[in-house]
C-alpha cells in the first residue's frame, strides 16, 4: 500500500483526526518509515523550524540515521511491532528543537480487515527526570546501559510497586529514587529519604516510625516519624540491607498494612507512600545465610532496578565530567582530550561518586583551565581493569573464561591467592 492509498484509508483518516485532539505527540507511520501525518501537540514539541518532516523517515527525523534504528545500533520498535503486530515500547534519544533528548516511544501497529498490519501510530513522550547534555542538576547520560535503566524507571514509576534499586556503592540509586518519585502519580508529595547504614535498633525504630512525649530519656516532646512524614509521596531507605534484623517485622508491617505505632504509643496510625529501597549487598545471599528476612525481601523486590556501575557507561563520563564542573561552579575549566581517555580507561570502583572527587580535586590544579593526565592522581595500577572489584556475576565469568593456573589468575586480578579462595567459594567456583 503506498503512502497515499494509507492517507486514503477511511479508518486511517479518521484516526489522523481524532489524534489530532490528543494532548500527547503522536505521528503515523507507514511500514516503510515514512511520516505521514502528525497531531498539534507533536508540531508544537518536537517539529524543528524550517525542517519538512511528513514523507520522511522516521529515524532521519528523530535520530539522524540514514539507515533505520536496528541497522544503526538501536532497538527499533517498527520492526518488533511489524513482526509481532503487538505494541512496542521504548525509550531512545531523539533530535528535538531543544537538542537531545529521551524519549519514551510506543508503537501501535494499525491492522486493516484483512488482518494486515499496514502502518503505526507512535506516540511520544519526552522524559523530564534525565538529560541527554550536560546538566547541573538530576539524572545524566546517554550510554544504552544508562537508557536501560531509566527505561525500566519509566515503566515502574507511574504504578504503585515497591522498588529495590541494586547496584554497586555511588551509581545515584538516591538520583535514581528521586527521579521515580518525580515520574510517579505521586511527585506533588514528600520524597523522604532515610539512610538505613549504621543506625541501631533503637534509633531506627525512633526515626522510622518517631515516639511520643516521655517514651524514652531525652524525648521532651513528641517526634513524627519518617513513615508519618512521608504519607501521600514515597519513602527511600538507603542501604536497606543494612537495618537490624529484629527491626525488618515491624518494617514488614509498615509496608504491608501502612499501619505502626509511635514508640511509647498505643494509638495505631496509618501512612500511605510509595516504598524505595536500595542497596549494594547481596540480598538474597543475606536471605540464604538469615540476615535478612525472606518475607522482607519479597516484598520490597516486586521490581528489581539494576543501576550500571560507571564502567558500564564509559561513553558518559565526558558528559558526566562536564555536568560536575557546572555543578561545582567551575568556569572556564575544561578537560583535555587525554585527560578524558586516561578517565575512560579507569576501572571506578568508587563509581560517580569517586569520579566527583577526582574532579574537585583535579580542578584546583588546572590553572590554565585545562584538566590534564597529570592532575587526575589516577595510579597505574588503577587504570588497569581490575576484575576483582567487579561484582560477583562480572567475577565469576572472568574467572571462568581464564585459562591459566590459580597463581596466575590471583596475579590478573590484583589480589592474594588467599583473598581469589575466598572469593571463588563466595561465588560457588571453589
Amino acid at each position: 500500500m503506498t503512502a497515499q492509498d494509507l492517507l486514503q484509508a477511511p479508518e486511517v483518516r479518521a484516526l489522523i483526526s481524532y489524534l489530532d485532539h490528543e494532548t500527547a505527540p503522536m505521528i503515523v507511520m507507514n511500514t516503510d518509515y515514512q511520516i505521514l501525518a502528525a497531531n498539534t501537540a507533536y508540531k508544537r514539541q518536537f517539529a524543528i523550524v524550517g525542517k519538512p518532516y511528513l514523507g520522511h523517515k522516521c529515524h532521519a527525523i528523530s535520530h539522524q540515521f540514514p539507515v533505520p534504528c536496528d541497522q544503526a545500533g538501536e532497538h527499533c520498535p517498527l520492526q518488533s511491532a511489524l513482526a509481532t503486530r503487538a505494541p512496542e515500547r521504548v525509550l531512545h534519544i531523539h533530535h528535538t528543537p531543544r537538542g537531545p533528548e529521551h524519549v519514551d516511544v510506543e508503537l501501535r501497529p494499525i491492522i486493516d480487515a484483512g488482518h494486515r498490519v499496514i502502518g503505526f501510530v507512535e506516540r511520544l513522550q519526552t522524559v523530564r527526570q534525565a538529560s541527554a547534555r550536560a546538566n547541573r542538576s538530576g539524572l545524566v547520560g546517554q550510554s544504552a546501559a544508562f537508557n536501560r535503566a531509566l527505561g525500566e524507571l519509566q515503566r515502574v514509576a507511574p504504578s504503585a510497586l515497591p522498588v529495590l534499586l541494586l547496584g554497586e556503592s555511588g551509581t545515584g540509586k538516591e538520583l535514581f529514587a528521586r527521579a521515580l518519585h518525580e515520574a510517579s502519580t505521586r511527585s506533588g508529595g514528600p520524597f523522604v529519604v532515610m539512610d538505613c547504614s549504621g543506625l541501631s535498633e533503637t534509633l531506627f525504630e525512633s526515626e522510622v516510625f518517631g515516639y511520643e512525649k516521655g517514651a524514652f530519656t531525652g524525648a521532651l516532646a513528641r517526634k513524627a516519624g519518617l513513615a508519618e512524614t512521608a504519607n501521600g509521596g514515597t519513602l527511600f531507605l538507603d542501604e536497606i540491607g543494612d537495618v537490624p534484623l529484629s527491626m525488618q517485622v515491624k518494617l514488614l508491617r509498615l509496608i504491608e498494612s501502612g499501619t505502626y505505632r509511635r514508640v511509647g504509643g498505643v494509638e495505631t496510625l496509618r501512612s500511605d507512600f510509595r516504598l524505595v529501597a536500595a542497596t549494594h549487598k547481596p540480598l538474597e545471599r543475606m536471605v540464604d545465610d538469615g540476615q535478612f528476612r525472606q518475607d522482607l525481601y519479597y516484598r520490597i523486590a516486586a521490581f528489581p532496578l539494576r543501576l550500571p556501575a560507571l564502567r558500564e557507561r564509559q561513553g558518559d563520563i565526558g558528559l558526566l565530567v562536564e555536568s560536575l564542573l557546572q555543578r561545582s561552579g567551575a568556569t572556564g575549566v575544561r578537560l583535555a582530550p587525554d585527560a578524558l581517555a586516561a578517565l575512560e580507561d579507569y576501572h571506578w570502583p568508587g563509581n560517580i561518586r569517586e569520579l566527583r572527587n577526582v574532579i574537585e580535586r583535579a580542578r584546583l590544579f588546572a590553572d590554565d583551565g585545562d584538566i590534564k593526565p597529570v592532575h587526575l592522581g589516577l595510579t597505574d595500577r588503577a587504570r588497569v581493569r581490575a576484575p576483582a572489584t567487579l561484582d560477583d556475576d562480572g567475577f565469576a565469568a572472568f574467572a571462568q573464561g581464564f585459562h591459566g593456573t590459580r597463581k596466575a589468575l590471583a596475579l590478573a586480578l590484583g589480589c592474594s591467592e588467599r583473598t581469589l579462595y575466598r572469593r571463588l567459594k563466595q561465588v560457588g567456583l571453589a
